[in-house]
């Protein structure tokens, strides 16, 4: 179903009135079947940093729903003209047309057929454009923008959090976790250790109520430089990309540094796996545990899995939530 286009114009044009002010009241929707907000919050009084954010609820019983955050990664892209408006959002846009359509494999609705899994994965959307300077988010001091990175990006979502369950107190005991790609695999980890190490020092009013994070499974989560480049050469020469010899010779007069850390798979324990997973009677993808961890590949899809393969990315969503098994069957209905 797509929005008529006058409503897709007010609807863009509203977004770009938020963008222009400094100081501005939640803009609430309601569409069927869910709400949304999007506004700006406070993530550094002294300096003026604000971040934008789009909040979707849950089509039904908002209250028992976990809440998601989701990363865009770059660094730069924009969670909501990505994840929001190309992914995991109830609203997509649409090539060659200015009407938005509605998502039918959304986070924020509906279970699972049958024949994929009948798990109901409803989560609360929460996107949000970090670090400021990226999409809506912003800064009135300029020298900020030469010192962004990985830690002053974990300390301005973690302070944007705590702000907005203040806004929005009755979240604050809903299950909470993280979810993101491609460089959102430096996002992520860094922010969840942030609430880690916070929920151990500040008064339980204040904690968040942290569950887990989702980044192999969903966007190809960036680790780090050398990491990535051995897993590259590995994929090309796996897929016949390069030729015996080549590989050979890259492995030869290649020294891969890197430092391992809980969150890579180099330093888990030993694995179980690989063995396949099922959407419907097909094979989705592969899979391999770790003490922990579950990494997992997706088949036929490409950087941003939700957006190639929408169906399994889903699949992986709900079992994620639920912390269920993958299908290691055919499922029949």
């Amino acid at each position: 179903m797509a929005m008529s286009k006058a409503a897709a114009v007010v609807l863009l044009l509203a977004v770009a009135l938020v963008s222009t002010t400094t100081s501005v009241a939640a803009a609430r929707h309601h569409r069927d079947g869910f709400a949304e907000v999007f506004d700006r919050q406070e993530a550094d009084l002294t300096h003026g940093r604000a971040l934008f954010y789009w909040f979707f609820e849950a089509t039904h019983d908002v209250v028992k729903k976990p809440l998601v955050l989701w990363l865009n990664g770059g660094p730069g892209c924009s969670s909501l003209g990505y994840g929001a408006l190309e992914e995991v959002g109830p609203l997509l846009i649409q090539k060659g047309t200015p009407e938005l359509r509605l998502n039918p494999d959304a986070w924020n609705k509906g279970a699972l057929s049958q024949t994929h899994s009948a798990i109901n994965f409803e989560a609360n959307l929460l996107f949000l454009e970090q670090p400021a300077g990226v999409g809506f988010s912003y800064t009135n001091t300029t020298a900020d923008l030469e010192r962004f990175g990985d830690e002053l990006a974990a300390h301005d979502a973690y302070t944007f959090l705590v702000n907005w369950f203040e806004r929005f107190p009755q979240f604050k005991g809903h299950d909470f976790y993280i979810a993101g790609e491609s460089y959102a695999g430096h996002y992520v980890p860094n922010l969840a250790e942030k609430i880690v190490e916070q929920n151990k020092k500040v008064h339980k009013s204040r904690r968040i109520n942290f569950k887990g994070f989702m980044l192999s499974q969903i966007g190809n989560a960036a680790i780090d430089e050398a990491s990535d480049d051995r897993g590259m050469v590995n994929y090309a020469w796996d897929h016949a990309v390069i030729s015996d010899e080549l590989y050979d010779a890259i492995n030869k007069n290649c020294r891969w540094t890197t430092t391992a850390s809980p969150s890579s798979p180099s330093a888990a324990p030993a694995p179980w796996g690989p063995r396949e997973w099922f959407t419907s009677d097909q094979v989705g993808g592969f899979q391999v545990d770790y003490d922990g961890l579950t990494f997992v590949t997706v088949r036929g899809a490409g950087h941003m899995v939700p957006t190639v393969t929408p169906v399994q990315a889903s699949q992986l969503f709900a079992h994620f939530l639920a912390a269920k098994e993958l299908p290691p069957k055919p499922i029949v209905a």
